[in-house]
């Protein structure tokens, strides 16, 4: 707080590895693909007529980021959101490039939830540059089509593929939204059959993923929309209807998080009823037990208070004859409940 706008500070999680930096650069007939360990390997792909796809992985190197900048005269608010890892997707027009913030999310097996990281990508007019958090991505179906002349990828421009990483991204939500719906749907047989304390856990958790997921994808829309207009120079006519078909992705990705939201509110419903039906049941058996020993009560305290004229107490069968009388009440009321259908 209190810094100057376009002050180069990492806010993302501490990392010390080494960045990788790699490059593909391509056009109908020619294709290379390298890594390269210095920031000034790259100049020479800026102003070639092919496409050169440069991706960095790792963006705690500040030194390294402000070089890249340098090479592709990035505006210092570029550098600055790039390396801010909590930014709202967005776009931003500048003059010679276009500045996208992305959210790309994976599942996580292990943990059972979902992770994201921030993409941040430069669109100019024969590159794009791609800054990720971390190592490894949604983007090697996009490097394969690439390698292997796959589809329309290599005859086009660059503005072609910012949109198919964009594709790539949109594209992995639904798997992840596959994955929250198997969990939904096993929770929610747990909910109904045996609700434990556990059962509320895991529904706190989808709720908190639901959220993070509409966080993401919610202000995606409004990118994909911005871009599919027409009114950017560097989004040729051409890819415009590619974006309209990821823009209409993008409002199923919301469709089905709304529905999600809903169904994970009902089993927030559902567990607290059948915690309380379950609550009711037992209330119920322990009044009628308490019910039934009222007036077995009521006789043990006639006989026990120690009159000395009370003609019962000498009977020879007075005890058997209380005890018996006792039990048919029981079984009297225990029948009536039964009638009543409240056993």
């Amino acid at each position: 707080m209190g810094l100057p706008p376009g002050t180069l500070i990492y806010t993302g999680k501490k990392r010390v590895g080494k960045v990788k930096i790699s490059i593909i650069d391509y056009d109908e007939k020619h294709f290379q693909e390298q890594e390269i360990d210095s920031i000034m390997e790259c100049v020479s792909f800026k102003d070639k007529p092919t496409v050169t796809w440069i991706n960095i992985d790792g963006i705690h190197d500040v030194n390294l980021i402000e070089k890249i900048g340098s090479c592709f005269d990035l505006h210092p608010l570029v550098l600055e959101d790039i390396l801010a890892s909590d930014q709202r997707p967005k776009v931003e027009e500048f003059e010679k490039h276009l500045f996208l913030v992305l959210k790309m999310l994976q599942f996580d097996e292990k943990k059972q939830k979902v992770i994201g990281e921030q993409v941040s990508l430069i669109l100019g007019p024969s590159y794009v540059l791609s800054f990720q958090e971390r190592e490894g991505d949604v983007f090697n179906i996009i490097r394969d089509r690439i390698r292997k002349d796959m589809g329309r990828i290599r005859k086009m421009s660059s503005d072609y593929l910012a949109y198919a990483l964009i594709d790539a991204i949109v594209d992995n939500y639904f798997f992840i939204l596959e994955k929250i719906g198997e969990k939904i749907g096993d929770i929610e047989t747990e909910v109904i059959s045996n609700p434990t304390p556990k059962t509320l856990q895991h529904i706190y958790s989808l709720k908190r993923d639901m959220i993070f997921l509409r966080k993401s994808v919610w202000p995606l829309r409004e990118v994909v929309n911005v871009l599919e207009r027409g009114e950017i120079q560097l989004i040729k006519r051409s890819t415009q209807p590619f974006l309209r078909d990821v823009y209409e992705h993008t409002i199923q990705v919301m469709d089905t998080i709304e529905s999600n939201r809903d169904m994970i509110s009902g089993m927030l419903d559902i567990y607290l009823s059948s915690v309380s039906n379950k609550m009711n049941e037992i209330m119920k058996v322990l009044t009628i037990i308490a019910t039934i020993f009222i007036p077995l009560t009521f006789i043990v305290g006639i006989y026990g208070m120690n009159f000395h004229y009370m003609p019962e107490i000498g009977w020879h069968w007075a005890y058997f004859t209380i005890l018996s009388i006792m039990l048919i009440i029981g079984f009297i009321m225990i029948a009536y409940f039964r009638k009543k259908k409240w056993l």
